[in-house]
């Protein structure tokens, strides 16, 4: 990309020697922990701490208090003294590299002395995020809290818990600042721990060192490539991540100090307007060619300026749809080869391709964004710096002459404004049911992905990006499938109650199904009771034979002949001879005796 020094010197002068006034007071609370006495010692919180010392210090911090390896009481009271000086104070900062942990959605940093041999010690010995916060509340302007303290709880595998549902979280829980021009900076965002480096201090505390002190560069725009760089150096294994909200206007740590820049008289071009007639028919057109043309009729001046990044955003968009195309090509080969059971060197082969595929995507759309900001950016400019020249120019929000020209490009988007209006498009093909609110969180980024899923496209779902804006934006209807709850049904874009005909009702599958008619309950059959009376008699009975046959076997038949006769059967008559039947008028009659001789029973006849 040509380098934007070419542009007119009045805009090197409004770039580098114009910016918002020198802030007011700034002061700065840097707290390092490293020798703890009761879990194993950290490496780089103290070298952390003098590299953002001395950074505050360089940026010109009116007060830059730093301290070390403190005990509970001693930062109690550091962060009370540090109070009386944010009562004055524009800009109020309080870094804190060391141990910290999440217990129960609420966040502590721990001091040295801290032993932490239950859950609830936390409370006694740990010192609150929220203490801290009432530490910067009095500033003005911004309130920032910048913790490097995502590491693993060192007291994890030793600590008792009190409570066996109390939740101690890996790393820091997410927050949300109560208080306005708040930000708390996360090194690795809520859930997610923290490295340490290989080095004497930590990936994101060399990033803060570089980039959070920029004069002139918003704070957010800081953290932002605070992230890049953590997640570059890291392999996007740690992603820090920032809370809370700023207003629309930027807010520098340092701003740019102001230069006075001698007023340069405005030189009158009679050819003025039809530069911009051909610079609007070029824009109308769009296409390589048709810059090529202007810059060609017109090499210099202020259009040229802004022609030269069109062609230079139109060679980034084909630079991304080729490295699109190449990432789909290379993913097409790998999935042939491994339906084809290819051998696993060509199957590693051909998903290193992809991979590398995919990475270069990613590149080239971060440098397609890359060269859309900065053509918007240089528009703005250029716009502002033609206002204020023109005699009795307007406001520099008025539009100017120009003004149809460089609306035409690209527009400076906020990054809420932009999470807002791709949440807002996600929403009309059906992948987003929350509020457009644009906070680019957790549901959205869920969000991205259902479209990318459904609509086949790979768009980073961890920011929103205008290449996500105009993605969702070409497709006309509705993307993802519509998901109703239990008992309805997908009507078009709405859900509608699932109404089943009499006899029937809705089923687990969501359908419905004949119901089973309930059998009445059946009588069940009486059990027959034993007649207490028949038992009586039957013992009786058996009592009767049991004494019959106490006097030998003839007196066990008379027995059992008397038994047939109660029954309606014929007698036997039986002696030391023979047996007989009774004669018809007769019975038997039992004497007594028995044995040879000597009959038992006698026949007695009427």
């Amino acid at each position: 990309m040509r380098s934007l020094l070419g542009l007119c010197p009045l805009f090197l002068a409004l770039l580098f020697g114009a910016g918002p006034a020198l802030a007011g007071k700034r002061v700065a609370l840097v707290l390092a922990n490293s020798s703890y006495q009761y879990a194993p010692s950290l490496a780089n919180p103290v070298n952390d701490g003098a590299v953002m010392a001395k950074t505050l210090k360089d940026a010109g911090f009116e007060i830059v208090e730093s301290r070390h390896d403190l005990s509970a009481l001693e930062t109690r009271r550091v962060l009370r003294d540090f109070a009386d000086a944010t009562r004055d104070a524009d800009i109020a900062v309080i870094y804190y590299a060391g141990h910290g942990i999440e217990v129960e959605g609420s966040n502590y940093l721990i001091p040295v002395d801290a032993k932490l041999e239950r859950d609830t010690d936390v409370y006694d010995q740990g010192l609150s995020l929220d203490r801290v916060l009432v530490t910067v509340e009095p500033a003005k302007q911004l309130r920032l809290v910048i913790l490097d303290a995502c590491r693993d709880n060192p007291f994890g595998k030793t600590m008792k818990r009190t409570v066996v549902s109390r939740g101690i979280g890996r790393g820091l829980a997410q927050v949300e600042p109560n208080s306005p021009n708040t930000l708390i900076a996360y090194s690795a965002k809520a859930g997610f721990t923290a490295q340490d480096g290989d080095g004497a201090n930590s990936p994101f505390t060399m990033a803060l060192s570089k980039h959070l002190t920029t004069p002139g560069l918003d704070v957010r725009r800081a953290f932002g490539f605070v992230r890049d760089d953590v997640l570059k150096s890291t392999g996007n294994k740690q992603e820090p991540f920032v809370y809370g909200s700023l207003g629309g206007e930027d807010v520098p740590l340092v701003p740019v100090k102001v230069v006075a820049a001698a007023p340069v008289a405005p030189v009158a071009n009679p050819q003025a307007a039809d530069i911009r007639r051909d610079y609007e028919l070029a824009l109308q057109v769009g296409n390589r060619p048709a810059w090529e043309a202007f810059l060609a009729q017109h090499p210099d001046g202020f259009y040229a300026n802004l022609a030269k990044l069109q062609v230079d955003k139109i060679g980034a968009e084909q630079a991304h749809a080729a490295a699109t195309e190449k990432a789909k090509q290379a993913e097409a080969e790998r999935d042939r080869l491994a339906a084809l059971g290819a051998q696993k060197d060509a199957q590693a082969k051909a998903a290193a391709d992809a991979k590398a595929a995919e990475q270069a995507q990613l590149a080239a759309q971060k440098a397609k964004e890359q060269v859309q900001q900065q053509a918007a950016a240089a528009a703005e400019q250029q716009r502002v710096n033609l206002a204020a020249a023109a005699p009795g120019a307007a406001p520099a929000s008025t539009a100017s002459p120009a003004g149809a020209s460089v609306a035409s490009l690209t527009p400076t988007t906020a990054p809420v404004d932009l999470s807002r209006l791709v949440q807002t498009e996600l929403g009309r093909v059906g992948c987003f049911s929350g509020q457009a609110d644009g906070n680019w969180n957790t549901t959205s980024r869920r969000s991205l992905s259902q479209f990318n899923r459904y609509a086949g496209t790979k768009l980073d779902v961890k920011v929103a990006s205008t290449d996500a804006l105009d993605t969702v934006k070409s497709k006309p209807s509705r993307v993802c499938p519509l998901v109703c709850e239990h008992g309805f049904m997908a009507d078009g874009d709405t859900c509608t109650k699932i109404v089943c005909r009499e006899g029937y009702a809705i089923n687990d599958d969501n359908a419905c199904e004949k119901q089973r008619i309930a059998k009445p309950a059946t009588a069940k059959p009486a059990i027959a009771k034993r007649d207490d009376g028949d038992e009586r008699s039957a013992r009786q009975r058996r009592q009767a034979g049991g004494v019959a046959g106490g006097y030998g076997a003839a007196a066990g038949i008379a027995a059992a002949a008397s038994a047939g006769r109660a029954s309606g059967g014929g007698q036997i008559f039986c002696n030391g001879g023979s047996c007989r039947p009774v004669n018809r008028g007769c019975h038997l009659e039992y004497r007594g005796g028995g044995g040879p001789g000597n009959d038992a029973n006698a026949e007695v006849c009427n």
